[in-house]
């Protein structure tokens, strides 16, 4: 692709691909009701408008713009703006805390802040009169007593200095820091990473050739685009002229997909057993032949391995395909072909069963600080070795330390932590390699990661456990939403569970429990048997210093919102830690005690 390289910078990318592709929808979303479109023509329309309007306000090169707001089509128009105005882009989790709005907005010295809508315009007021720095907040939608973003560029933008825009335009680098993006953090304070235009732009360069099939497809996004997994991505989608839909949550992806027909998407693993776990509680309704059928499909999708030449099992997986598995993709629009997985750990039995029903589900890896994607699986090219984390992308130098840490260097690694250059020295060697706390090996040209350093822990007796695949393992059971593994220097591993609360509820009707009052519904001696057997069944595959002799099920849910778990799903371990800190005393009071 020639014309790429005129895209030396992000805000490059709206002009590129109007010149290449002006595609009729370049975004859409359903925000508040029916979809919603622009074309790549008013996508750069839209970016100038806005840019001009920042230029005339008396934003400068360097200066932080903060973005908080759920995805849309308002945050790609502003986001190429604040770049093209020379400004920093910095996109804020809307569902983190009022002290860490604080924290960011102080740390990075946001001028500007534009939000989505009233609920989250007035948490950040309250932060307002203390981060002096901050100048405006803006809203998309409008509303009484809301100053709107539409205010703000009707005020400031003036159609004479387009040039003028150009002219600061051009002053903007290939190596000019384009986004601050705070780590969500499971622990600890957020850092600010620093990731060039450069740093961006070539990753999603390097991997648009392996899914190059997409070209001018449809794409479905929902993760948030605050994370820099999505947000990269998507930069690959603009470059390959892909319609981008953004569903309006994680819980409507089934029926946003319907809609829009997507060929691609990106997951994070909650949301792929999430689909799983519907699906196959729709497959234990049917009844006779039909669920025999079903489950037979099932079978055959758990065989599944990437470029077999085993007749007999591709008859029987042609047959599985057309009897159920097209089901499957219909029920997410008939068209996905690709499903990329990241932020962590991918169950291998999930990605043979999606590969298997033809939306091929491959893993990949990356960080923040990588820009992310470090390396991927791809079905094209025998790309796919399920198991792995994939082929380290081409402009990754991947090499495993002594210890085993999986290290990288290349033009993708951050330019360093804003305002931490103790932290930034310790993430990157003066070889310039990155640092990941992830410990693996290459083999055959794929990445495997082994164990994560960050969550390790060692029990009294000096034998180390890996949390997170033995949390796989609990979560595959209907009745676990979610599940922890704890033990820190203690004899033996234990687990807390966050129980599915459908699923178990309907357990205990079947049984005669009542379920009036949750905390007496989970200690009942029927439901602690129950988690003693999926317990139990996981533990039937661990070593004797892996099994976990104790449990205790909760009646919380673990949410984004009550900071139990991060924006892409994963645990946060030290505040689960707090707040269970009781039970978990209680479960190591005796030794003992709740032994399985």
């Amino acid at each position: 692709m020639k014309e790429l390289s005129q895209v030396k910078r992000l805000f490059d990318i709206s002009q590129y691909q109007r010149d290449r592709y002006n595609r009729p929808v370049a975004f859409g979303h359903r925000v508040n009701g029916p979809w919603k479109t622009i074309s790549s023509q008013e996508w750069l329309d839209d970016v100038n408008t806005v840019a001009r309007a920042f230029v005339n306000y008396g934003i400068k090169k360097g200066d932080k713009i903060a973005i908080v707001s759920g995805n849309r089509i308002e945050w790609q128009v502003l986001d190429q703006a604040i770049l093209k105005a020379g400004a920093i882009s910095v996109p804020v989790y809307p569902t983190i805390s009022i002290d860490d709005y604080k924290y960011i907005f102080n740390h990075s010295e946001i001028r500007l802040c534009f939000t989505s809508d009233k609920g989250l315009y007035n948490k950040i007021l309250k932060v307002k009169d203390d981060t002096p720095a901050l100048e405006g907040v803006f809203t998309f939608d409008e509303g009484e007593g809301m100053p709107s973003w539409k205010e703000f560029v009707n005020k400031y933008d003036d159609v004479t200095i387009q040039e003028k825009l150009e002219e600061v335009a051009s002053t903007v680098e290939e190596d000019d820091v384009a986004t601050l993006i705070y780590t969500s953090g499971t622990t600890g304070t957020p850092k600010g990473v620093q990731l060039t235009h450069r740093n961006i732009l070539t990753n999603a360069i390097v991997a648009m050739p392996l899914v190059a099939e997409v070209e001018e497809k449809v794409a479905l996004s929902f993760l948030p685009l605050c994370h820099v997994f999505q947000h990269t991505v998507d930069v690959a989608y603009q470059l390959l002229g892909c319609s981008i839909y953004y569903a309006k949550s994680t819980e409507t992806i089934a029926t946003d997909a319907q809609a829009v027909h997507p060929v691609v998407m990106m997951v994070v693993p909650r949301v792929i057993e999430r689909i799983y776990a519907k699906v196959i509680a729709k497959g234990q309704a049917l009844k006779g032949i039909k669920k025999a059928i079903f489950f037979w499909a099932v079978s055959v999708g758990r065989k599944y391995k990437p470029y077999s030449k085993n007749v007999f099992y591709n008859a029987q997986l042609w047959v599985a395909r057309k009897l159920v598995f097209n089901k499957w993709r219909e029920a997410l629009g008939g068209d996905l072909n690709l499903i990329i997985s990241g932020s962590s750990a991918l169950d291998p039995r999930l990605s043979r069963l999606f590969c298997a029903t033809g939306m091929m589900l491959n893993e990949g890896y990356g960080l923040t600080e990588s820009s992310p994607i470090i390396s991927t699986n791809i079905y094209k090219g025998k790309g796919l070795k399920i198991g792995s984390i994939g082929r380290p992308l081409p402009c990754n130098e991947v090499k495993i330390a002594e210890d085993g840490e999986i290290l990288v260097k290349g033009p993708c690694v951050m330019k360093g932590y804003y305002k931490d250059p103790e932290r930034t020295a310790e993430a990157i060697d003066s070889d310039g390699y990155l640092h990941t706390g992830d410990v693996g090996y290459l083999k055959g040209g794929f990445l495997y990661i082994t164990d994560r350093k960050k969550e390790m822990f060692k029990t009294s007796g000096g034998k180390y456990i890996t949390p997170q695949p033995m949390e796989i393992r609990l979560c595959r059971s209907k009745y676990i939403e979610q599940a922890m593994v704890i033990g820190d220097n203690r004899q033996h591993p234990g687990v807390i569970i966050e129980p599915d609360m459908a699923e178990l509820k309907a357990w205990c009707v079947e049984q005669g429990i009542d379920t009036s009052d949750l905390k007496a519904m989970v200690a009942h001696e029927k439901v602690q048997k129950l988690y003693r057997g999926e317990v139990n069944e996981v533990n039937k595959k661990l070593s004797s210093w892996e099994k976990m002799k104790r449990f205790h099920v909760v009646t919380d849910t673990w949410t984004v919102d009550n900071k139990l778990i991060t924006p892409t799903l994963k645990l946060k371990r030290k505040n689960l830690m707090e707040l269970y800190a009781s039970e978990i005393a209680e479960m190591y009071k005796d030794e003992e005690k709740n032994n399985l």
